[in-house]
């Protein structure tokens, strides 16, 4: 019977996965002792604590290197026990392996150099390096204790690998053998893919770089938690941040301005609440769509409508990229997302000036608010890089009745919870809530079935819930003594599911709205001149009249500064900047297009028409994405890098 149930094959599969995880966990060990002056791990419970968390990045590298010989070790053919096939398996194994396990080695020495581990932008780098083989040689000789390490590695782990073998049976081309086979791949493919995800949760997106600060009291850790291998290949496709040279630094100092100062208000310590609403797009919100042309056009909140008339709104608002975590590093840190994230790039492990960092620095508590498992989105992860105080998610609220089966706790719960939880806190404070019930499966509590209108795509009705959600928080929050001295930013992450035509059009996707709400009535109004996500933190320093300088892309709504109103996005595989009467569709080098702003669909290219105010949009947009690459890959995104 064993013969056709491939028993033994399967257990001499799991030792020999079983072995790279002990190898892992030797490189773990002795990166941490090349680097331990870097890297604050305090006691032996934090090490072993860091390295639990360490064993779902090691899981997706080790299934993602070994996905070959897996499939191979378990696909239902009749000659996988011959020695000859094994023998195979052994030479892929151990390629495979060892060329991925390298990597970790070359950090031991490079880490401390970069404070990074390694990834593809790395590899970049060696390549544009004409002396290769000089470089290795000289690292060779210096770092001789590495390469005998590795080697020392290497040999045991070879050595383990033989002391099991799979007993040689002829198997026969039987209906239970082949039967067998398939439920054994079948079952081992579905446990790989959990693997390679992190787990086998809907609210949850494959773990990337991000996800390591997720466990940490410490930015370095991190390091501890990743492994070099997962570092390459999770950045393998993700490194469009290159440096450009377009144009000279008095231009970019001149047109963009990076580092903002505003003397535009005296100095106040307001709290600031910023509601961060999952797809709540521009289209669902009447009074952003007044100047619709649709007759048939309605929208669906009628609370935030409300909201809309005592406060400050911006009626051309753009997203800075196009997922929730995009939001959220344009929103809090200034920091848009173009062709590829930069929450998902090489790069985001770094000291980022925010709104948390500047906050905090005037004695503001700071925390997170989202409903979800704690993690999900990579908010956990980049909340820790930006520094924020507090984390609260699914984990903190503590309750699982209130969750939605699929992505986290309903909103109007939660959001009684975010009001709850900032009455007992000191001010002045800054808090930032993630909603999530606006969002795929698009389903409402159950006693709120049939209360919204279903509307015409199945987002309208989580819409109207989270509305009322909002309506419910408001009515709680204005019984608070820290609710009129608070400025509160509504806005969107990213469009959703759309229904007008007139949102179908390139000008009209990622369009947010974006909303200023003082209870004293402060700032009121409605603006229709280009804004967008990055812009809240600036504005939101120059409403609290922030005294020092501060790096910025994007500008302050309220100032009457040099920079005139303009949004820097990517869209239609080209970057776009527009502003004044014109959009600019840039290449990453030149402009290859131009367009009226009324020209919603980008149908008529004004290229061969070129004037000067084309020309000063082309050179702002080269002069933007020249600094943003340059800032971000030199590490050099506070007010203090010039």
């Amino acid at each position: 019977m064993n013969k056709f149930l491939r028993f033994n094959e399967y257990k001499v599969l799991a030792y020999r996965i079983l072995l790279a995880y002990i190898f892992y966990f030797v490189a773990r060990v002795l990166f941490f002792v090349y680097n331990r002056n870097l890297i604050k791990i305090d006691s032996i419970s934090d090490f072993f604590q860091l390295y639990y968390h360490g064993l779902s990045f090691d899981t997706t590298t080790i299934i993602y290197i070994n996905l070959l010989f897996i499939v191979l070790s378990i696909v239902p053919l009749v000659a996988n026990t011959k020695i000859g096939y094994q023998k195979m398996l052994f030479y892929i194994y151990f390629i495979t392996n060892l060329l991925a396990y390298s990597a970790n080695f070359i950090d031991f020495i490079y880490y401390k150099y970069t404070f990074n581990r390694s990834t593809r932008a790395s590899l970049d780098t060696l390549q544009n390096e004409s002396n290769k083989s000089t470089l290795f040689f000289n690292f060779l000789i210096s770092y001789w204790h590495v390469f005998a390490l590795f080697f020392i590695c290497a040999f045991l782990w070879i050595f383990l690998y033989k002391k099991v073998r799979i007993n040689h049976n002829v198997h026969t081309a039987s209906v239970k053998y082949f039967a067998f086979s398939v439920v054994g791949f079948l079952f081992i493919s579905t446990l790989c893919i959990g693997g390679i995800r992190g787990d086998f949760k809907k609210s949850t997106r494959p773990i990337n770089l991000l996800d390591a600060s997720r466990y940490v009291t410490n930015a370095s850790q991190a390091d501890f938690v990743l492994n070099t291998p997962f570092a390459i290949i999770r950045t393998w496709n993700t490194n469009t941040f290159k440096k450009i040279n377009l144009v000279d630094k008095a231009t970019i100092d001149a047109l963009i301005q990076p580092i903002k100062f505003y003397k535009n208000n005296p100095k106040t310590k307001p709290n600031v609440v910023i509601l961060i609403l999952e797809s709540y797009a521009r289209e669902y919100i009447s009074t952003f769509n007044k100047d619709s042309k649709d007759l048939k056009y309605r929208g669906y909140s009628p609370f935030v409508d409300s909201l809309a008339q005592h406060s400050l709104i911006f009626t051309n608002g753009y997203a800075n990229g196009y997922k929730s975590i995009h939001g959220m590093s344009s929103v809090i840190a200034g920091i848009p997302s173009f062709k590829d994230a930069f929450t998902s790039s090489p790069y985001p492990k770094q000291k980022i000036e925010s709104l948390v960092s500047v906050l905090k620095s005037e004695g503001y508590d700071t925390s997170f608010f989202h409903g979800a498992p704690n993690g999900s989105m990579g908010f956990l992860g980049f909340g820790n890089i930006l520094g924020y105080d507090h984390y609260y998610g699914k984990t903190e609220y503590n309750n699982d009745a209130d969750f939605d089966g699929s992505w986290g706790i309903w909103d109007e719960p939660f959001m009684q919870y975010f009001n709850k939880t900032l009455s007992q806190k000191k001010t002045p404070f800054m808090a930032t809530l993630f909603s999530v019930s606006s969002h795929e499966p698009y389903v409402v509590p159950a006693q709120y079935e049939g209360k919204f209108p279903k509307g015409d795509n199945p987002i309208h009705q989580c819409i109207g819930y989270t509305d009322n959600s909002l309506r419910k928080f408001f009515n709680a929050a204005q019984k608070e003594s820290w609710y009129n001295n608070t400025i509160f930013v509504l806005v969107a992450d990213h469009d959703n599911l759309i229904y007008y035509d007139e949102y179908y059009k390139d000008q009209n996707l990622h369009t947010v709205p974006i909303l200023f709400f003082t209870p004293n009535e402060k700032y009121v109004g409605v603006n229709k001149d280009w804004a967008q996500q990055i812009d809240i933190y600036p504005t939101l320093l120059d409403m609290m009249g922030y005294d020092k300088p501060f790096r910025s892309w994007g500008r302050s709504l309220i100032s009457k500064d040099k920079i005139p109103p303009f949004v820097m996005r990517y869209s239609s595989d080209k970057y776009q900047m527009m502003s004044g009467n014109y959009i600019c569709t840039f290449d990453g080098e030149k402009a290859v297009g131009f367009y009226n702003k009324e020209d919603k669909d980008l149908k008529h290219n004004l290229i061969g028409q070129r004037n000067a105010e084309m020309n000063l949009l082309e050179k702002r947009c080269k002069a933007f994405l020249q600094d943003y690459m340059e800032r971000i890959i030199d590490r050099k995104l506070t007010s203090n890098d010039k």
